[in-house]
């Protein structure tokens, strides 16, 4: 998306953070943001539910949670209660970044013979755990900035990119389920994605902003439109919903799984550091201090929200959730930074949630159409990691840092042969790319001592 100039070179902001547009305004306003976050935040659940063959009924509950979970978090963090919430227009959403790890660490517990009720969970077991990382990190974030530097961000990010490539590459040829009975990757599975990514691709390019700004989900819509046609819309999910969804808590139970859990912990800390890097650009958009104590104490409490929410995530029987980067270019189309359009916001998501029709539309996409955006999606992911290394100072320290860091991480995971007489243990957090690469990234840049010159210009 290529949004409109910022807000900073015109000459105010249509709507501060504490104005009250009038309903309209700050309806059509919350549609826009809805319209940029809708898919990111059910893709995630889609795409999991998928690869590890978990039952519609099961899948529609935990998107429908997804979007209830998000409602939550945007409404806490826009309203803010105490030490909980930025006070900003922060939407929340289900995060990309843990994609890659449940799904490879959730199939390889299915191939082990573990129930697919026993694999969610585990993941949910997990979900939980991990969210007490954030909700520690919230607490000592002058400290932890420092360990976790911007090099670590960006090389975890890319990483994370990188290893979701291939899951988006799965997706665009059918899935798991097409690679078991022989149609992966046919006539009909690429064109499908074929047709959806080439949309993106020319709808990005258009010179209209409002249609760039949207260009997934109307590209999603062509795919599609294009399936029904073609007569692979499968609605047994919709039929199988409810009418209103009533959240269910530890619906499938609650397990742990070590496999699972550590390769998450790098990322739930990275996307700690993301979400400073997200609410200080709001911060900035909406006017707002970008340093003092104010910021630090909107930085602490939007972190803090991270965890809790990933906390209620786990227990509501759906994925990990952060702050989401794109609405960031909504606030900058419209010039509307009113942390009461996130009210809107948010009782829209929890309404959608509310009601599994809506869940199960969209669990209708077959996953080509799906893969297509998705594809788009994970690279943007990637393209983001490599943005934050661009800030980097990439001397002879840091591009050792680098080259270690992606070359293990990736070999590992491409050649997981490599680590066969390692227990069983170790082999399982190591073939996880992200894992890998984050704790090589984060021990190396502990351990090997900086050049003055980089501490000065870090």
């Amino acid at each position: 998306m290529n949004p409109s100039p910022s807000p900073e070179t015109r000459d105010e902001l249509i709507y501060g953070l504490n104005d009250k547009p009038r309903p309209l305004a700050a309806l059509l306003a919350a549609l826009q943001h809805l319209l940029a976050i809708i898919v990111p935040i059910v893709t995630p659940g889609l795409l999991i539910c998928q690869a590890l063959g978990v039952s519609a009924r099961d899948t529609n509950i935990i998107v429908s949670m997804s979007l209830v979970i998000s409602g939550i978090a945007t409404f806490v963090q826009c309203k803010r209660f105490g030490p909980l919430g930025a006070g900003l227009l922060i939407v929340q959403g289900t995060s990309f970044n843990f994609v890659g790890p449940l799904i490879a660490g959730g199939v390889l517990l299915v191939k082990q013979g573990t129930p697919v009720e026993g694999v969610m969970a585990a993941i949910f077991g997990v979900v939980i755990a991990g969210s007490f990382i954030e909700i520690a990190v919230s607490r000592i974030l002058p400290f932890i900035k420092h360990l976790i530097s911007p090099l670590v961000t960006g090389i975890v990010v890319l990483m994370i990119g990188l290893t979701l490539i291939k899951v988006g590459l799965i997706s665009m040829g059918g899935g798991y389920s097409a690679m078991a009975n022989g149609t992966f990757a046919n006539g009909e599975n690429l064109l499908l994605s074929g047709v959806v990514l080439a949309a993106i691709i020319v709808l990005n390019r258009l010179p209209w902003v409002w249609l760039r700004s949207c260009a997934i989900i109307v590209a999603l819509a062509i795919g599609y439109a294009l399936a029904g046609y073609m007569g692979r819309l499968d609605f047994s999910g919709m039929h199988a919903a409810e009418l209103f969804q009533v959240p269910m808590p530890l619906h499938f139970g609650l397990a742990f799984s070590w496999s699972l859990f550590i390769p998450m912990v790098v990322i739930y800390l990275v996307t700690s550091l993301e979400a400073i890097g997200d609410i200080t650009a709001t911060s900035k958009l909406s006017r707002q201090a970008v340093e003092g104590p104010q910021w630090m104490q909107r930085i602490k409490g939007g972190v803090l929200v991270n965890g809790v929410n990933s906390l209620l995530a786990g227990l509501f029987n759906t994925f990990p959730s952060s702050v989401f980067a794109q609405n960031n270019g909504i606030i900058q189309l419209t010039g509307i930074a009113s942390r009461h359009v996130g009210l809107w916001i948010a009782a829209l998501l929890v309404i959608l949630g509310l009601f599994p029709s809506v869940a199960g539309a969209l669990q209708a996409v077959p996953e080509p159409v799906l893969g297509g955006a998705a594809l788009v999606m994970f690279g943007a992911v990637a393209a983001a990691g490599i943005n934050i290394l661009a800030g980097v100072q990439l001397d002879r320290r840091a591009l050792l840092i680098i080259s270690v860091s992606l070359a293990l991480g990736l070999g590992f995971s491409q050649v997981p042969e490599f680590l066969a007489h390692l227990p069983a243990s170790v082999r399982n957090v190591l073939e996880s790319g992200v894992a890998t690469g984050g704790i090589c990234a984060l021990l190396m840049n502990w351990f090997l001592p900086q050049s003055p010159a980089s501490q000065n210009a870090e």
